[in-house]
């Protein structure tokens, strides 16, 4: 078991690395020199970079604002809901910021705001989904969202997050302007649908349900074999008036192929039912 820990951890630090790797290159080379605020406290940064780029030259780096802004927030999330849960985060936040410091500038796409907007969204994405698969996030309006929930019960996590994205958003279309913040939403829509992929991903499984008269055979050899569980349902043929055992059996999609051969091994005129798992979890398959 400690053996299984220590891999799950180092797997959750790989995608902590990797994702705030892809998270910082995106803001960095992709969102900031097209002024594409997407919202979250990165975004506020590339607005704070700007506004002060006419005080001094090059203006706010973009690791100093997210550095300073989150500070406040994790302080305030310790108050109320203490440093325990916020472990993997403060990790997290502390590679995001050390990566937009280290990551160099250059430039990409030549400014064509289109795929700038559509990589830059699903770079985004990716680099979100790596992180809540880990259990983490980088802070920011995810984490003081949260933190407001706690006083604000009556309004979802979601809804306080859509306010404070969508200022940060408002911002960034006076400082920018409409056509960038329009750009900015198609982002904000592709990052999302990459990260609802790559949770999904880990989650979808196959459910077979397998009517046969050797049922007793095929559920030994799914659980032997196979080493997957499988549950008998009593049912009852309506027209035959037969009682029937009904296999219920959930696989990864991989595996769904070795179970057909196993149900057509034993019973080639087997009544056999495949559909797809949005989500499964538990022992065998994503652990929540």
């Amino acid at each position: 078991m400690a053996l299984v820990q220590s891999k799950m951890k180092a797997a959750d630090y790989i995608r902590f690395l990797l994702g705030t790797l892809i998270m910082a290159f995106a803001t960095k080379n992709l969102f900031d020199p097209l002024g594409l605020v997407t919202g979250g406290v990165s975004g506020l940064s590339i607005v704070i970079k700007d506004v002060t780029g006419g005080l001094f030259d090059g203006g706010v780096p973009l690791w100093l604002s997210n550095l300073a802004l989150n500070i406040p927030l994790f302080l305030f999330a310790a108050k109320v809901k203490g440093l325990k849960g916020l472990r993997r985060t403060a990790l997290v936040w502390a590679l995001f910021t050390a990566e937009l410091y280290l990551i160099p500038e250059f430039s990409l796409l030549n400014g064509n705001v289109l795929l700038t907007a559509v990589y830059g969204g699903a770079c985004y994405g990716a680099g979100t989904g790596l992180l809540l698969l880990g259990g983490a996030t980088t802070g920011g309006t995810d984490m003081l969202a949260d933190t407001l929930h706690h006083y604000i019960r009556h309004y979802s996590v979601a809804q306080i997050l859509l306010v404070l994205d969508g200022s940060v958003v408002l911002l960034g279309s006076i400082v920018f302007g409409i056509e960038q913040t329009l750009f900015a939403v198609i982002s904000v829509f592709i990052a999302a649908k990459v990260t609802d992929a790559i949770l999904g991903s880990c989650k979808f499984a196959k459910l077979a349900l397998v009517i046969s008269d050797r049922s007793e055979e095929i559920a030994k050899e799914v659980l032997e074999d196979m080493e997957r569980g499988v549950t008998g349902i009593y049912a009852k043929g309506m027209y035959s008036g037969e009682e029937k055992k009904i296999l219920f059996c959930v696989v990864s999609k991989k595996e769904i192929v070795q179970v057909k051969d196993i149900v057509h091994q034993y019973d080639p005129r087997a009544f056999l039912i495949v559909s797809d798992v949005r989500e499964a979890l538990g022992e065998g398959f994503f652990e929540q």
